[in-house]
């Protein structure tokens, strides 16, 4: 394969060789560069698509201005920008506005690989979507003469959606299936408050199954680590809506998709992450998925306590009305009965495959 070519954009000489070192250590190619405008010049072609790792700790309109021009001159280049954890919000706006693609800490190397990974394996999707995309396209030119190949090759999109986040959940067996039951929790709710649209049901089920594709460029020392987490690590973790919206927002998703990817950790009474955001701020997909989220939380085993009843879930969902929870959504979520719900997760788990099945996956070899 290819080396991944990786450019470094910084004015402080000093932290620019200290991240040439580490990323050449890892086997990419590096071209260093002093400022931005040098990346767009006649004397740097780009040759390929590559990945820029870009200073901002001091922003300005002018460098914002700049980051549009690379962005419209190079729309190949994914550019990585580097911010203290203070000046966060003013990464995310540039995230959404489409000028930058992941965001990570200076001289924090965990953070800036997950962010470079991130980068590469989104790529890699984008290419594998295109190819689904030329694929799908000359089915479409067939469809009136075999219309069964796309219903077909649609289903086959979608076992694979749900594979792939059936893949993330084994990271942690304690949490398996839980991807899936979400997403119908998520769809049972959005009947109830009265979306009745197929496409929009579909996406927020979509959403539902993709909320912690981030998680994927979170190292496993981590997400699997025992013990409590430190400030750090948890700060990490913390970031998995954003590297999960920076994956999936170049391979044409829909907007319900990366609401729910985005601010799945968002709380009404606004002290979730990563904005904050506070009550009807928050997307109505997002909204349902957190109760829905809390829902099959409180009726799952974990580690540290035994799963607990549908009851049980109700009196914490409704104790968390205006804090945790869209009072609407309570509403909804409280209009069917108990029995329906447990109804809806046993029809989910029944069609999984054991946990036995995969507990073979997991043991140590013979010595």
């Amino acid at each position: 394969m290819d080396r991944s070519t990786i450019y470094i954009i910084d004015e402080d000489g000093r932290r620019k060789d200290l991240t040439a070192r580490f990323l050449a250590g890892l086997a990419f190619d590096i071209k260093t560069l002093g400022t931005l405008i040098e990346l767009i010049s006649p004397g740097c072609p780009v040759e390929k698509p590559g990945v820029s790792v870009v200073s901002l700790l001091d922003l300005t309109a002018d460098r914002t201005d700049l980051l549009r021009r690379v962005k419209k001159a190079i729309p190949q280049m994914s550019l990585i920008g580097l911010f203290r954890p203070e000046d966060y919000d003013a990464g995310i706006t540039l995230l959404r506005n489409g000028l930058i693609d992941q965001i990570a800490v200076p001289e924090n190397w965990g953070s800036l690989y997950s962010a470079v990974n991130a980068e590469l394996v989104k790529k890699k999707l984008s290419r594998d979507n295109a190819a689904y995309g030329q694929h799908l396209k000359r089915l479409q030119q067939e469809r009136s003469r075999n219309s069964r190949k796309a219903l077909e090759l649609e289903e086959i999109y979608t076992a694979t959606l749900e594979n792939l986040m059936t893949a993330l959940d084994l990271r942690d067996v304690e949490t398996f299936g839980h991807s899936i039951t979400v997403a119908k929790y998520c769809q049972a709710l959005a009947q109830l408050i009265g979306i009745k649209d197929t496409a929009a049901l579909d996406n927020i089920r979509k959403g539902a199954l993709l909320h912690d594709i981030g998680k994927i460029a979170i190292p496993d020392a981590i997400l699997k680590k025992p013990n409590r987490l430190s400030p750090a690590e948890w700060e990490k973790i913390k970031l998995h809506p954003i590297l999960g919206y920076g994956l999936i927002k170049e391979i044409k998703m829909v907007k319900e998709v990366g609401n729910v990817i985005l601010y799945h950790h968002e709380r009404y009474d606004g002290t979730g992450y990563p904005k904050g955001l506070k009550k009807e701020a928050i997307p109505l997909e997002a909204r349902m998925f957190a109760l829905a989220d809390a829902l099959d939380a409180i009726t799952s085993h974990r580690p540290y306590r035994k799963e607990r009843d549908f009851k049980t879930a109700k009196k914490e969902i409704q104790d968390n009305r205006r804090s945790q929870f869209d009072p609407d959504v309570v509403d909804a979520f409280c209009s069917l009965r108990l029995e329906d719900w447990e109804k809806i997760r046993y029809e989910t788990t029944k069609i999984m495959p054991a946990m036995e099945t995969f507990s073979e996956l997991f043991k140590k070899p013979p010595e």
